[in-house]
Parts: structure tokens; sequence; C-alpha cells
């Protein structure tokens, strides 16, 4: 696990080595939304979706706003609410 990504909204983190081998060959991530304390897991696809969408972003050199207002767009899917064991 490596955590890609910090701000004071948001925090992602990658995941690699996990699943079956070549299954999940973009690994994982976990895009933690810190002000609704909610979060969600991609896998398969849709890390492979957002690592994809990620590098384009990258390409362009954004500002920390607009990482962040890249990250709102999965809000309205983050279910899980951030609880600590």
């Amino acid at each position: 696990m490596n955590m890609i990504y910090n701000s004071a909204h948001y925090c992602v983190l990658e995941f690699t080595g996990f699943g079956e081998q070549d299954k999940h060959p973009a690994g994982g991530y976990e895009i933690v939304d810190k002000t609704l304390r909610r979060e969600i897991f991609l896998g398969g696809r849709e890390a492979e979706q957002f690592r994809a969408q990620v590098a384009a972003l990258i390409e362009k050199r954004p500002t920390p706003e607009e990482i962040d207002e890249f990250l709102g767009n999965y809000v309205g899917l983050m279910s899980q609410p951030v609880t600590l064991h």
C-alpha cells in the first residue's frame, strides 16, 4: 500500500500485489473523502480506468485544487464510512 495523494480534502491509496496473478494488473485504489468521512475502493477495470485518467490529468500538470476537483467526481459513489479499527 502506498499513499499516492494527500490533501486537506482527499487521500488516495494504491494497492498492489493482491488477487490472482495478472488478474488485477492495475492493482487497486482507495479514495477517501476526509470531509465526508467516506471512501470507495476501485479494483479491476475501474482501477485501470482510474489509473489512465490520473495519467492524463498529470500530463496537464494540475494544481492541487484541480486534482481535488477530479477526485470529487467519485464522491457520489462513496458509500463506505471511514472507521478506525
